[in-house]
């Protein structure tokens, strides 16, 4: 079972570890302790069965939501914890959330789109080690 929880100071050395693992090109400890520190930056992190298993940060801005990561450690992959954090994200007041994420990453899209995100530009050359495309996608949130 998965656990969300708001990322705290105490989490830096966590989420780092998570973007070692996870990224080319991982957030540093200061940028990291900064993100935290920002009133409208939210970084959650995944618990599963008591343990590290993923992080999500985002930035809200007027109703703008804004993915900044979603990172999953390999060995928790393709257990729920990515959308776990997502659907966290989404509980947030926003007017839509958008994410970029690498054309390669077949997975991640597969989840975005499952849970309703469109594919709505791309950003070219976004990505580095290696160079790569970003698809652009977004979720409006359904007016009641």
């Amino acid at each position: 079972m998965t656990h969300i929880k708001e990322a705290t100071l105490c989490d830096v050395a966590e989420i780092l570890r998570i973007e070692q693992a996870c990224f080319s090109t991982p957030w540093t400890e200061q940028g990291i302790r900064e993100s935290i520190e920002n009133e409208n930056t939210h970084l959650y992190l995944a618990l599963a069965d008591g343990k590290t298993a993923g992080y999500m940060g985002v930035q809200i801005f007027s109703g703008e939501g804004y993915v900044t990561n979603v990172a999953t450690l390999p060995a928790y992959r393709r257990q729920g914890v990515a959308k776990a954090l997502i659907e966290r994200v989404l509980g947030n007041e926003m007017d839509f959330l958008t994410l970029e994420v690498r054309e390669s990453n077949a997975p991640a899209i597969a989840l975005y789109e499952s849970l309703g995100f469109a594919r709505i530009g791309v950003r070219p050359h976004f990505y580095r080690n290696p160079d790569e495309n970003a698809l652009l996608m977004t979720k409006y949130k359904e007016k009641v």
